[in-house]
């Protein structure tokens, strides 16, 4: 069976080269921790989440601190019970990615984000901005929603497939009960 481009595309993603990886991170931790980029890395993932090659859309990857989410340990004048470590950040890495684009580009909308990369020290992801007030989104009729007033700050409301999850409203299988 002959397959199309997204196809191969999310196939070399499941495997991806650690040489290219690795050269590819590198030059990522080198940059700025946001930075504007030309195209997305996945094509298949951002499409699938939205993002379209006209005007009004922007990719911007973010490189986001790992660990650090607990409070330190407690070691005076307490009961062991009251010694437990606490997260202190409820959300997932992807959804403070989301909340720092946002500040960053207060004018565009978050419309979605997905994983590049990690390692020891640093996260990557990419996140799909659009313009509200670009004149070829808003009459475009699939994506024009998102120039509605109520959909202003979405990463911030959690809104967004990474701030839902963290609120716990994504379903997990397809028996999950209400």
């Amino acid at each position: 069976m002959v397959h199309g481009l997204s196809y191969y595309i999310k196939q070399a993603w499941k495997k991806p080269s650690k040489e290219l990886l690795r050269a590819r991170m590198i030059e990522w931790r080198r940059s700025d921790a946001i930075v504007k980029v030309e195209r997305p890395l996945r094509l298949d993932r951002a499409r699938a989440l939205g993002y379209r090659a006209k005007p009004g859309f922007i990719m911007v990857r973010v490189r986001l601190m790992r660990g650090g989410r607990r409070s330190p340990v407690k070691n005076h004048g307490r009961r062991s019970k009251r010694k437990t470590n606490l997260k202190i950040l409820k959300m997932n890495y992807q959804g403070v990615a989301e909340q720092r684009v946002a500040r960053k580009y207060n004018n565009m909308e978050v419309l979605n984000s997905y994983w590049i990369g990690q390692d020891g020290i640093y996260a990557f992801y990419e996140v799909i901005l659009v313009d509200p007030n670009h004149p070829q989104i808003r009459s475009d009729g699939k994506i024009k929603w998102v120039c509605d007033r109520a959909n202003r700050g979405r990463a911030f409301r959690g809104l967004t497939s990474a701030g839902r999850k963290s609120r716990g409203l994504r379903a997990v299988g397809r028996n999950q009960k209400f």
